[in-house]
């Protein structure tokens, strides 16, 4: 675990910026001037309305993470958990084949791995749950949801994630869904 600064830009009402250094610097410029606001230490209680998870992983990929409205497309953009929970996944010829329950995130590196796949049921009865690796998925626009070359009938047959409403993260499980998956594209 890390430190966290959180800082509030002084140019956009309710704009954060998060960084795992005490500068404001780190942050972009065009909208500061930044100020800390708060430090959050590794063995504090995380309290804000954004995923500790989500900000490490925006800190990983871009060297800090920004919360809030933007006058434009941050440069490296990164996207929020639950923007991507509930979008629908859909097979090359532009059939849903499921939507996204959950992302299953590395806690040392904060890399996403995999999602929970949902489909079938109706009413949240006989729903199923099955993993696909976030590296198969590709966001399409037109679409507005995740586009992958896996059919509904290879996601059927993939290891299920969740029965019961009891998930599993076990290593001989994410074992049996690497095996599955690796003679995939």
């Amino acid at each position: 675990m890390r430190t966290y600064y959180v800082f509030q830009s002084g140019a956009t009402p309710g704009l954060r910026g998060f960084a795992d250094e005490p500068r404001e610097n780190i942050l972009p410029a065009e909208y500061g001037p930044w100020v800390l606001a708060q430090q959050i230490e590794p063995d504090e209680e995380w309290t804000l309305d954004v995923s500790r998870a989500v900000v490490a992983a925006g800190i990983i990929e871009n060297g800090y993470y920004l919360d809030g409205p933007l006058k434009e497309a941050a440069p490296r953009p990164v996207i929020e958990s639950h923007r991507v929970e509930g979008t629908a996944v859909y097979d090359s010829n532009n059939n849903q084949i499921g939507t996204i329950k959950r992302l299953i995130i590395e806690k040392v590196s904060g890399r996403v791995l995999y999602v929970d796949v949902t489909f079938g049921g109706f009413l949240g009865m006989g729903v199923r749950h099955h993993t696909i690796p976030w590296g198969m998925l590709t966001y399409d626009r037109e679409l507005e949801g995740y586009r992958t070359g896996i059919t509904e009938d290879q996601l059927r047959a993939a290891p299920v994630f969740e029965t019961e409403h009891r998930s599993w993260l076990d290593r001989r499980r994410e074992r049996e869904m690497q095996d599955y998956w690796q003679g995939f594209p």
